[in-house]
Formats: C-alpha cells, structure tokens, sequence
C-alpha cells in the first residue's frame, strides 16, 4: 500500500502541473496503478519528465489510473520492500539489487534521446572546474575533495568508483574526503562554484544543463574522457545498459505484457516531443552492471573479509578519538563522582545522627512499620513509656504485641488495623481514642497519626506512626464529666426549687379531689344512701387523682436524680408532654399561652430522657420570664416539632417577648452570660453541652424586639451510629 507521504507528493504534483487526467476526475473506478520513480535530479523534474508516459499509460490502457511516486535514494528499498508501488523505474545498479532481492523483473529498457539519437546506454563522467590544472587523470584525484551523487548511484559514484579502482584507487581511504549530495546537478554545481574539487555524475547531465543555461561545459574538464567510441555524451567510464521498466513480484504479468507492448509502441516522435526521451526498447542485458558489484563487492555480491586494526583506525578514526575523548571524560567524571560518593556518605552520616537526634528529643512516641507489619525503627520516647525494645520486635509481629486489642477488650483484628490500611491504601489516618500495649502486659489510653511512607516510585513501603499517651487527658475529662453532672444536677435541684410552689399546687389539686371523694363517700355509706354504682365512680376518681399524683412524684423523682440515666429510643412529642406537665402551674400563673405544633409522624430519637427534659425546661423558663415585661394577653409560647430531611428531628421553643440585645447575643451560651437581672448563666450553656453531647446542635434566633427562638436538632435514632463511628480527621498537635 502506497504512503501517505507519496500520495500527497502525487495529488500536489498533479494539481500544480495541471496534469490531472480526465479520467481521474471522471472516473473513479479505475485501478490505480503506481511507478516508482528514482529521483536522481530532484522529485520536480521527476515529475515534469516522467508524469507524461503516465498520463500515456493511462490514456493506452483501459480500466487503469497511472502515477509517478518520485524516490529518493534512501526510499526505494523499502517501498520496494512494502510492495508500496507496482513498477519501478531506477538506474542499473538499484535494478540489479531489487532483481536478486525482491524478484523485480525487467519489461523494457529505456532509450535516451540524445540530438534525436536514440541511446539505450550510459555511462559515468568525472570532472573538475576547468582552472584545476593538477587535475588531469585518474590518479591525480589522490588527496581531492571528492563529491558524487549517492553511494547506490550507478552513473553517479559506482561506474567512477570502478574505473579509479581498476587505477589502483581506493576512493575511500586515498581521497582527502568523499561526500555524496543527493542529486546529479547539486553535483555539478558543487563544483562549478569550487566546493569540492572533482565530481561525477551520470553522462548527459552535463549537456543538459548546459542547454538549460544552468552551466557552460568550457567551464569544466573531463578526467579521463572515452574518445572514438560513437557515444555522443563525454564521459569517463565504460558504457552501461540504460535504465531498465520493470515489474514489482505482486504486479500481474498481464498487466505488465500491456505495459510493455504500450511502451514499445510508443513512437520515437511522441516520445521526444512530449516525454522528453527516444522510447523504449527490448530489455538488455545487464550482466556488465553484475559483473561491475562483483569487482567493487558491492550487493548483492559483497564478500566477508578481513578488517584489521588499521583498517578499523583509518576508517573510524574519528569515532576512535572520539571514544577516547569519552574515556578519558569518563575517568574524569569518576574521580569527581567518587569524591562526591564521599562526601556524600559523610553528609548522610551526619544527616542520620541529626534524624536519631530529632527522632529522640521528640514527647511523643514514633515507630515505623514496613509492608509485612515488622518494626523498623522506634524513638526514644516510645522505648520509655511503652517497654518495648527494636529487639523484642525481631521475631514478632508488632501488632500482636503492641495493638492486638480494642479498648472494650475485643480481638483487633490485623486486617482492620489502620497502621495496616495506611499502606494499603496510602492515606493517612488519625486515630483519637485507641490503647497500645506495655511490654509488662498494661495498656495505656492513646492518640496517633499513620502516615504512609512511600518510595521515589510513589510506591507505599510502609506506615510511619506517631502517637501519643492521653492517660492524663483522659483522667481530666472524666473529672470534667464528673464535675459537669454535679452542676447540671444543682441545676436541676434549683429548677425544682423555683417551680416547688406549682408543683406543690398540681399535687394539691389531685389530693384535694382524693380527700373530698373519700370523705364523700364516707358519709354517703353512713346515710345508707349510697348506691354501688355511685360508689364504683366515685372511688375511679379517687384512683385517677391518685394515678395523676403518683405521675408528678414519679417525673419529679426522676428529674432530680444525680445519676443519669442510659440513653434509650424515645418519642420527643411524648417527652415534651411531660415536661409541660411540670411548666403548666407557673405558665397559667404567669398569664402565659402554651401552643403545641407537633408533628404526629416524628421519628423517634436515641437519647437520655432526663437530659432533654432538663433542656426543655430551662428553655420554657427562660421564655416565661422574659415575657414578664410585656401585657399579660400577649404572651405566649409555641413549641413546635418536626422532621428536618429525615435525618433530625427539630423542636423549636418561641415567644413572644421583646427578644435578646445584640450585645449578649454573641456570647450568650458561654457560661455566667445572661440576661437576668439575678440569673447565674449557666442554664443555656449546660443545655448546649447536652444537646452537643448527643450530637445535635442549639441555637438562637432573635430579632430584638419580635420574640426569641431557640432551636435544637437531635439525629433520629438510624443515624446516631454513623455519628458514633466516624472517625475524626484531626491531626496529632506536636
């Protein structure tokens, strides 16, 4: 298959020219038929001589399209090679090679035109400008500059390759230099302008660019020049078959028989005039041009032979001193690199002590692991406060001895260690709450950071681990805890106390209607009057006033416990209904409204009932007395529930007194902050620490003057797990 190099060539070669045939316009079914052309004088004057016998070729024969491909020297082999074109058209030399390589086979041999002379040979001519008067035969082009067409050229290098060789001329070891340009006319003007001292080129080059006005011919002398042998050309070497038409191996020998008959039709007239050559003849024979490789060892005829080290210096002396050059650079560059080797060992010595002295003067406990879980390094700390040696590592996995269990006692497995997934997955971690284990068998509360280590590759080679004791810390927060539930149950202690006077009237209420009944039905049983089914009522009355009693005593006791209770799965709606049960005797005292907006289909959430009922009624207070300032026919309270994206519940506490100055705001939920005239301010602060605590968030909205609300989201009961089981992406403070 032709390439795309060649294709373009073609098509740009034909629209340039103005050559394109009708039949490629018109008829596109064509079989598209490619000559590969040896382009000897450059691919444009390729195409001006050869695209007529083309455009012959295609007019001829039916049912075929005709193209010239123009090769370079370099080219032919491989297109030849890769079948890219069906005949070839190249010099003797290049035929002789594609005949024993790839089976070419001749069809015809050209005929040149020479003053309508018709020549089917050629031959080589070798010159120099015509002021080179030591230059007048063969053996004088010893120590010349030398330029020639290209080392495959028959005409342009091999004919006169063989002619100074039959004088006792090594062309490449007696000339000063040898240089090959290409083209026959680079040639010629290479030396016509005094580049080079001698050139060859094929015979008939030099007429023609004398006709063309490129050159004079008295400008140049011919080396050696053939007389008398009724060639018209001056030249220098034997006479040669001309350029042979042959045939690719793929190419159908129909095809070719109509190719040759077309060609051989072809009259010397319409050759000359419009193809600028005489035709074409039978194929010669082209022996002498085998016979010629065979002297030169030449392919397909080269030889094996000896190459001894003079032959080596005198060819390649120049990669020689090169080599030597590089040897001797490199020797160079390895005594600097030595010594750099050197200094280099000694900065990493230094920079490994200063590494183990940063390493050591570290708090925190640092150990490295590599991909199979082994300890390959440990700071100083680490050693201390955990027991464990480099050494006790050796043998060990240092998960088994070090991380082996989870702080409620249950086996950490290997696989789920986060050391481990570090370098599994190259990213880092930070773990807030784990233990490690002490060589004496006690394990101890930590914190750590695992970061990957990776190579130059970016290839994981291990988990870097830094971690910290928080035995202390822990001690701390618990006594926090601790101190946090004293508080919060003074708090409660002291809610009770306000609201004592109407609790003590809700519980007046029941045991008022209980004494009344009781004694009711005392004199009704003594008068005898008493029916049994006045007696069945009015003894459930005293039952429910009783149950109503009980109920307040029960929440009361509840409310003031100092323990708290486990968190359980509860109905907030149900949960604000008791907490109303307490507020209602000092709401309907104090000429306050309580709307209820309760969603019915609440999810449920996890949570501690005593807790949120604390929250509630600080809230509900805080509202009550905020609206003291204000008429009493315009005070009331909504509390409002309801689902936020299914994942929270939200309970809004709103009045509408004169709301919360700005200046206040801000710092509203710290603790000692306050509104209140006699207020401690810690009310809002420890209701915002247990609403934190169960993962919700309070807050405020007012706009000073249209009311206050207060807000807080509980996650429904499904999501509260999640909340517990992520991880914390904090890193480990130095």
């Amino acid at each position: 298959m032709i390439s795309i190099k060649h294709t373009l060539l073609i098509i740009l070669s034909l629209l340039v020219f103005g050559l394109v045939p009708e039949a490629v316009l018109s008829n596109e079914k064509d079989e598209l038929i490619r000559i590969g052309v040896l382009s000897h004088r450059g691919d444009d004057v390729t195409r001006q001589t050869w695209l007529p016998t083309a455009q012959y070729l295609s007019e001829t024969l039916d049912g075929y399209q005709f193209t010239i491909v123009p090769l370079d020297f370099d080219e032919i082999d491989p297109v030849v090679s890769a079948g890219e074109v069906d005949f070839l058209l190249v010099n003797s030399g290049i035929y002789v090679n594609m005949e024993v390589r790839y089976r070419v086979s001749r069809i015809v041999t050209l005929n040149n035109r020479i003053a309508d002379i018709p020549l089917n040979l050629f031959a080589g001519v070798i010159f120099s400008r015509k002021s080179r008067k030591d230059i007048m035969d063969i053996r004088s082009l010893r120590g010349k500059k030398f330029m020639a067409v290209d080392e495959i050229s028959l005409g342009g290098f091999q004919m006169a390759w063989g002619l100074m060789q039959k004088e006792g001329l090594n062309p490449y070891k007696d000339l000063a230099s040898i240089s090959f340009a290409g083209t026959h006319d680079e040639v010629v003007l290479s030396v016509k302008n005094g580049y080079v001292d001698v050139g060859t080129v094929r015979s008939g080059i030099l007429e023609k660019m004398a006709a063309n006005g490129d050159i004079r011919l008295d400008e140049f002398n011919i080396i050696s020049p053939v007389i008398y042998d009724g060639f018209p050309y001056i030249h220098s070497t034997s006479l040669y078959p001309e350029w042979p038409f042959s045939k690719l191996k793929h190419t159908s020998n129909q095809l070719a028989q109509e190719v040759a008959i077309a060609l051989l039709k072809m009259s010397s007239v319409h050759a000359s005039e419009t193809h600028h050559y005489a035709g074409w003849t039978v194929p010669l024979d082209y022996q002498l041009v085998h016979e010629l490789f065979k002297k030169l060892n030449l392919p397909p005829y080269e030889k094996n032979r000896g190459f001894t080290l003079s032959d080596a210096i005198t060819r390649y002396w120049k990669g020689i001193a090169i080599i030597f050059v590089f040897l001797l650079m490199l020797t160079i560059m390895s005594t600097w690199v030595a010594r750099l080797n050197t200094q280099l060992k000694k900065s990493k010595r230094s920079l490994e002590y200063q590494h183990d002295l940063i390493l050591n003067s570290v708090c925190d406990g640092i150990y490295g692991v590599d991909t199979e879980g082994n300890c390959i390094f440990m700071n100083r700390s680490m050693r201390e406060n955990s027991g464990w040696d480099l050494e006790d590592f050796q043998n060990a996995n240092q998960h088994d001895l070090l991380h082996h269990t989870h702080t409620d006692g249950s086996v950490h497995k290997a696989e789920d260690c986060p050391v481990y997934l570090t370098f599994t997955d190259k990213q880092p971690r930070f773990i807030d709450d784990d233990i490690f284990w002490k060589k004496d068998g006690t394990s101890f509360p930590v914190e750590y950071s695992s970061t990957p280590m990776l190579d130059h590759r970016g290839n994981a080679i291990g988990s870097v681990v830094v971690y910290r004791d928080i035995s202390e810390r822990k001690r701390a927060d618990e006594e926090k805890r601790r101190h946090q539930k004293e508080i919060a149950h003074m708090a409660r202690l002291n809610t009770m106390g306000e609201m004592a006077a109407g609790i003590a009237h809700e519980l007046n209420q029941p045991l008022t209607a209980i004494a009344t009944n009781s004694y009711a039905c005392i004199q009704m049983m003594e008068s005898g009057g008493m029916t049994q089914e006045r007696l069945t009522d009015t003894l459930e009355t005293i039952g429910l006033q009783a149950e109503h009693s009980g109920e307040i005593i029960k929440q009361l006791r509840q409310f003031v416990r100092k323990e708290q209770p486990e968190r359980s799965i509860i109905d907030i709606n149900d949960l604000i209904i008791e907490v109303l049960l307490f507020i209602k005797s000092e709401a309907r005292k104090s000429g306050v409204k309580i709307i209820k907006e309760m969603d019915k289909n609440l999810y449920k959430v996890l949570a501690q009932p005593i807790q949120i009922e604390q929250v509630l009624l600080n809230l509900l207070k805080n509202a009550i007395e905020a609206m003291q300032v204000i008429p009493e026919n315009n005070r009331t309270i909504t509390i409002k529930t309801e689902v936020a994206g299914g994942n929270a519940v939200v309970v809004t506490v709103q009045d509408s007194g004169p709301g919360i100055d700005d200046e206040i705001k801000e710092g509203l939920f710290d603790p000692f902050i306050t509104s209140k005239n006699d207020g401690l301010g810690l009310g809002l602060s420890i209701s915002q620490g247990i609403i934190e605590s169960h993962h919700g968030k309070l807050y405020l909205h007012s706009d000073g003057g249209g009311g206050t609300v207060f807000r807080f989201a509980l996650p429904v009961a499904s999501k509260v797990n999640d909340v517990n089981k992520k991880v914390s992406s904090k890193k480990l403070v130095e």
